[in-house]
């Protein structure tokens, strides 16, 4: 019989192991076969139910610390030269851990981007937790950067582009590539540091000029990675696709299913129609029809065109351009819903009683045709009364029922109370030159809500069917907020005089009841942006943990198979489950499901910060022709080296540096989240109103910097070594604070205090 490892072996090996932490892989460390498997897990799961270790994606890991060997990635050096990495195999509930990269003279040279082995050993009293020490690198792709080329005598540098990045790189003469000065380029690490300590870099791509307004998503769109032309064996694939007909496929030609998306929308994948129930038995309910684009039906597991969307992952979203995950001939033709053209499709029939709960479904693989491709104005305004020639067919017919259906799930989502946030979102408006002419917030009208709705109750019931099924999938995971972050939110609330329970199983009602309470007050923003940021990010996994923000026990992405590879994967298990065809769900993919979720929550995460950053370089343009203005705003975040402060016209962030705040030294608490003055005990905090003045502006990194000039309306402090905010004769601040900002203000100086003393 073979001996099984104790607990304290088991979680050694862990510690020891991070990549190999499967119950496949313990057991094959220790020689565990046959029936002894029985005994690990049950040792597993001892350990699990103990808190040593949490088990996620089918490994086990320990919740509360890293192990004393583990890969890192190098960030960027910070203002005073000292490196800090990012631990790739922290799998925490709470604020990832701190890790300070300790060099030495004989070591080689670390940079940003780098990957290494490192021994870690745990600090007390610091700003760190943990300090690494090289073990060996990992090595790596060659490092990229995207910037302005500038001409010299030999050859010439790049200047960056991304404002995380101040190194220069030189280029030489044999490695331009033909770059003219000025231009835009791309460009990657050619060689060691050559004079004055730079890296050499040659020219692989050459963007054109950085100054064409619509460059800025394109800059966005190469510093992150996004692949933005197809291969000519992919778009020769898409280009000999043929429509579909109505074989083996249900007909819903004659349903009056309608479309409705943004003016501007650029596909139409999902459709929608509602009736009220003739079912006796339901009094008061309603029959939902969403029909949703039959995108596996042309792109098929291991073709060209499923290789390349499951590496896009995604579609990418841009104020002036779309990165496509599939060809135009797909996503804007024949996957488009198109008003009046036959497509086929994946549908659900859901019923729903006169309270909104669903109470029966089941899907159907169809042949549709959009009775019309509506917007959500002018679907809205048909329904307050502004009736259009275009909506007067679609009135009686088709828009009131779909309401009416709307009505019904509004009582069910008040039962369910899913996370009710409260933040406008903005839109940039450009001319046809790609110049920012406004920025907007958009309008959230019930017919963006009705739409919503019915597209979770979509993804609901495909994730409800799968799982009886005993189908693989790929569910879209929320998971509850780590301890830390939500004790962070309840001291944000009792500062601003909330309550947020505490020693009780945190539900959606309970943050609910907090942005109730703020509503309508000065703490609104703060307490909205706050609990955001408390939030864990949802993920796809093959594995169902729920989705917290919407309170919903199963739930999977099913509606956007066009601009989702995730949703693909649902298609075809669903294809599969119910025997619709060979273009179903296949064995190699489910066995690599866990990797295929890994990779498309990254592609996910990469397209979310190209989009921001896009977002903030047309906002720095849009600003520039305003520096020297002042702006009201908000503290959004706090950092070592200044605090975030969001501008309410525009929505737009700028830091304002620490040294450019009076003359003396600020102390920073990560936890409180604030810089405090060491000489007069000046607090600055998240979610201080504030007035600031633009000092500069750089459209090509997105950068916005600012100096603030009043904190709740009060002028700063004269700080310490004579530095100067303005102060009144008597040597007081311009003004006292009162009320609230008090209360905050002194809460979080003496937590300050007490930090300082301990």
């Amino acid at each position: 019989m073979t001996r099984i490892p104790s607990k304290a072996e088991i979680l050694d090996w862990i510690s020891a192991h991070p990549t190999q932490t499967s119950k496949r892989d313990i057991a094959k460390a220790f020689g565990i076969k046959g029936a002894d498997r029985i005994d690990l897990k049950r040792l597993l799961k001892e350990l699990e139910a103990e808190g040593h270790l949490q088990k996620r994606n089918k490994t086990y890991r320990d919740p509360e610390q890293l192990p004393p060997v583990t890969v890192l990635l190098i960030k960027a050096p910070d203002d005073n030269g000292d490196l800090y990495a990012q631990p790739l195999e922290w799998h925490g509930e709470g604020v990832e851990p701190i890790v300070l990269v300790v060099t030495s003279a004989s070591g080689p040279a670390l940079g940003q981007g780098d990957r290494i082995l490192a021994r870690l050993s745990k600090v007390a009293g610091s700003d760190h937790h943990y300090e690494a020490r090289l073990i060996r690198r990992i090595g790596v792709n060659p490092k990229r950067v995207i910037g302005i080329f500038r001409k010299g005598a030999e050859g010439g540098r790049i200047v960056p582009i991304d404002k995380a990045s101040s190194s220069e790189w030189i280029v030489m003469g044999d490695a331009m590539q033909g770059a003219r000065d000025g231009e835009l380029v791309e460009a990657e690490q050619a060689g060691p540091k050559g004079r004055m300590g730079l890296p050499k870099a040659r020219i692989i791509t050459r963007l054109g000029d950085p100054s064409a307004p619509k460059a800025v998503s394109l800059i966005a769109i190469h510093q992150h990675g996004i692949p933005d032309d197809f291969p000519d064996q992919v778009v020769a694939e898409a280009d000999a696709a043929k429509p579909m007909g109505l074989s083996g496929r249900e007909d819903l030609r004659d349903m009056p299913l309608i479309t409705i998306d943004p003016a501007d929308a650029r596909d139409h994948d999902d459709a929608c129609y509602a009736e009220a129930d003739s079912d006796p038995k339901n009094p008061g309910g309603h029959v939902i029809w969403v029909a949703i684009a039959d995108v596996a039906s042309y792109v098929t597991t291991g073709s060209e065109l499923d290789r390349e969307a499951r590496k896009r992952g995604n579609s990418s979203y841009f104020p002036d351009r779309v990165v496509p995950m599939l060809p135009d001939r797909l996503s804007g033709d024949l996957c488009s819903l198109h008003e009046g053209v036959p497509r086929p499709c994946l549908a659900v029939r859901m019923q729903i009683d006169a309270e909104g709960n669903k109470i029966a479904h089941r899907f159907v693989r169809g042949l549709m045709r959009s009775a019309a491709s509506l917007h959500y104005g002018e679907v809205q305004e048909a329904m307050d009364g502004q009736v259009t020639d275009r909506t007067e067919p679609f009135l009686e017919p088709v828009i009131k029922p779909l309401y009416a259906a709307y009505e019904a799930l509004k009582k069910a989502r008040v039962e369910r109370a899913p996370l009710d946030l409260d933040l406008p979102e903005r839109r940039i408006i450009l001319s046809d030159t790609g110049e920012v002419t406004s920025v907007a917030f958009r309008d959230r009208l019930d017919a963006h809500r009705l739409i919503e709705e019915f597209m979770i109750l979509a993804n609901v019931a495909a994730a409800e069917t799968l799982i009886k099924k005993r189908s693989p999938l790929l569910f879209r995971v929320h998971e509850e907020p780590a301890p830390e972050k939500l004790e962070s939110l309840r001291e944000t609330a009792m500062a601003a005089g909330l309550p947020l329970a505490k020693g009780q199983v945190l539900q959606t009602k309970h943050l609910n009841a907090l942005l109730n309470g703020a509503a309508g007050t000065d703490d609104a923003e703060l307490i909205n942006i706050s609990t955001l940021r408390s939030m864990q990010q949802a993920y796809y996994t093959p594995e169902n943990f729920g989705h917290f923000g919407l309170a919903l026990r199963n739930y999977a992405h099913f509606t956007s198979p066009i601009r989702r590879y995730a949703d693909l994967i649902v298609h075809r298990s669903l294809i599969s489950a119910h025997g619709w065809g060979e273009d179903g769900l296949v064995q190699t993919e489910i066995d690599r499901l866990e990797e295929t979720a890994k990779h498309i929550s990254d592609t996910e995460r990469r397209s979310m910060i190209a989009e921001r950053d896009t977002t903030d370089r047309y906002l720095a343009s849009y600003l520039s022709e305003r520096v020297g203005n002042e702006f009201s705003g908000r503290i959004s975040g706090i950092a070592r080296f200044g605090a975030f402060v969001k501008m309410d016209e525009t929505g737009a962030d700028g830091l304002v540096p620490v040294r450019t705040i009076g003359r003396e030294f600020f102390h920073f608490d990560a936890e409180a989240g604030t810089l405090m003055g060491a000489d007069t005990g000046l607090i600055i905090s998240i979610g201080q109103r504030v007035t600031v003045r633009l000092t500069q502006a750089a459209p090509v990194t997105g950068g916005l910097e600012l100096e603030l000039l009043a904190i709740e309306d009060e002028g700063l402090p004269k700080g310490g070594h004579g530095g100067g905010g303005r102060r009144s004769p008597a040597g007081r601040n311009v003004k006292r604070k009162s009320g609230k900002a008090k209360h905050k203000s002194a809460k979080l100086k003496r937590k300050v205090e007490r930090k300082r003393r301990s």
